[in-house]
This record gives C-alpha cells, structure tokens and sequence, in this order.
C-alpha cells in the first residue's frame, strides 16, 4: 500500500462527512488508506464513518485529548502506507489529487511536501475573505497558496505528506501549536531531508472559523514565530516582522495627520484599495472584496500584536516559551 491518509479531528462529525464524500469521487485507482483519529472527541464520528466502510479502507482510532500534533502522530504510527498524507478534518479533497501526488513523487521523489489551499464556490462570503487573506501573494506572498519563490516551502499540516523514513527520523510534529508546520520542516532540514511544493495537489479548505476566531487563530501564529525563532535563530528572516511593522505604521501614520502630514497614509490606503480591486476580481464579488479588507487587517494586526507580544517576552526577556504561552503547548 502506497498511501495513507492521516486526519485527526475533534467535534466535527459534519466535516469528516463532508471530506470522506470527497475521497469516495477520487480518481486514483490504486489501494489506499484512511486513518481518523479522533482526539477526545465529545461529539465523535464514528456514525459518519459507518457511511462509508464499503467505499473506503477506514480505519478509527480514539485517545484522549492531546492536540493535533500528536493524533497526527498517532495516526502516522498506526499506518501501513509508504507515504503518509495529513488532511485537516475541514478539507474538501479534489477527485485527481492522489494521482496528482503520485504522479509528482514519480517524476521527482521528495521525502515531505505541501500543496496549496483554494476555495469552493459553495464556500461563504467570509471563508472566501479569510481564504484571500490567507493565500494571496500580496499578503504572506502567496506561501500557503501556491507560491514557492520566497526561501524553502514550508508545508503546511492542512495538506502535507511525508515519508515513512522522514516521519521516523523526525518522529513527528512536536508538542507546540500552532507552529508544529514549521516546526517540522525545520528539523526535516536538520536531518538532510528535502520539502517541496506540489503545486496541482490543492485542497479545498474550508476554514469554519468566524472574525473572533481568525483573530484569535492568527494571534497564535504571531506567538508561535519568535518561539520558533528563538529555537532556530539560523532561520530566522526580516519578513517575519513585517506584520507588526504593518500594523505599527498604520498607526504611526495615523497619528501623523495630526501634523497634517498624510504621505504614508496615502501608501496605505492604496494598497487597501489594490487588495480589494483584486479580490474583487478574483472572488467576483465586490462584497468579497470589502470582506477581504476586514480579514488583511485583521491578519496583520492579530499577528502582528501577538508577534510583538511573543519577541519581547521570549527573545527579550529570555522567557520560557511554555511559561510565557502556556496555551500554546499540548501536554503528551
């Protein structure tokens, strides 16, 4: 068996509906397994999963409550495939994505990949908004979305595969979350292994989230980065600050009007209106458009507050991270 299919998932039977009626249409003709690990789940799927035992090769795993990460983990162990593929449970899987996986390791092997995120027409105004915010090269510079042109590609656990022989090595996602992605990468790269981008292996993510949860979900991403790097200081780059930067000018040219000085205000309300001209374009909504303005200003300042938040408590004053973000840590 060449596949597996790892998908940890807590309290969303209606999504692991959704992403099990998806990998029923695959296109891929060759054996393959699915792995759910439910982790500590109070609202399990087990019914769900019943559904479809005679389309699939299922098999379902509870444990108690330990985070992503680890049930990932857990997964991974308790697989029979060669490859190791990650799903979050909000995914929706194009019916060619396994043969778009097995067609990319076959012309050019690699030990760990990503691919990238798009959104479905059924998707609501504001996933679409978010989805923008978080995949458009003229905000993160198209990193979760396709782009590989920024450093090394750094997959992301949404759509990830890994080998056998690099899950062993690397035994895994650690015990930080959010940054168990990068987290990964980086230790893959410390022990010679290779990451790329698989840009046709897309996904559909469907990001259940509403404004108060992506705001706080980017926070975490913001914490999670100075954590990161202040573990591998060798990776570190000049635009993990660009956020904060982002945010603080805003402010500061605000402020500047004051002395009737509007230079960098004008900077900045251009490159709003170019955001929402494009996603107006793209998403052909000007309604999608104004929405995605909400969710790029949101991203910056969320992750850009808990960026500075993290810097001055883990690289200034030497804080311990698990002290310092004690949420940001799963017990195994």
């Amino acid at each position: 068996m060449h596949f597996s299919l790892i998908i940890p998932v807590y309290n969303r039977p209606d999504e692991v509906d959704e992403l099990l009626e998806s990998l029923s249409k695959t296109t891929y003709t060759n054996d393959f397994e699915i792995i759910i690990v439910e982790d500590g789940s109070t609202i399990p799927c087990g019914e769900v999963i019943q559904k479809y035992l005679l389309q699939l090769n299922i098999s379902y795993y509870f444990k108690e409550n330990s985070g992503p990460g680890d049930s990932r983990n857990y997964g991974m162990a308790k697989a029979n495939g060669e490859y190791l593929i990650i799903f979050d449970s909000d995914c929706i899987i194009p019916a060619q994505y396994l043969d778009e996986v097995d067609r990319a390791l076959k012309a050019e092997y690699v030990d760990c990949f990503g691919g990238p995120d798009k959104a479905l027409d059924s998707f609501s105004d504001i996933q679409k908004a978010i989805n923008f915010a978080m995949t458009s090269f003229l905000t993160t510079g198209g990193i979760r979305g396709g782009s590989e042109k920024i450093g090394k590609f750094q997959p992301r656990s949404f759509n990830m595969g890994l080998s056998r022989k690099a899950f062993e090595a690397s035994k895994g996602f650690g015990n930080i979350h959010p940054g168990e992605d990068p987290d990964l990468s980086i230790r893959l790269w410390n022990l010679g292994f290779e990451t790329r981008l698989f840009s046709k292996a897309f996904v559909y993510h469907k990001r259940r989230i509403d404004w108060e949860k992506f705001s706080i979900q980017v926070s975490k991403f913001g914490k999670a980065r100075p954590i990161l790097n202040s573990w591998y200081p060798e990776h570190n780059k000049l635009t993990f600050f660009f956020p904060t930067a982002f945010f603080l000018g805003f402010f500061i040219s605000v402020f500047l009007l004051l002395f009737t000085f509007d230079y960098f205000l004008q900077l900045y309300m251009l490159y709003f209106f170019i955001l929402f001209v494009t996603s107006s374009f793209q998403n052909k909504s000007l309604k999608i458009g104004y929405l995605s303005l909400i969710a790029v200003w949101k991203q910056f300042y969320g992750y850009g507050l808990g960026f500075l938040e993290s810097y001055v408590k883990v690289i200034i004053l030497k804080q311990q991270p698990e002290v310092a973000f004690p949420y940001l840590f799963f017990k195994k």
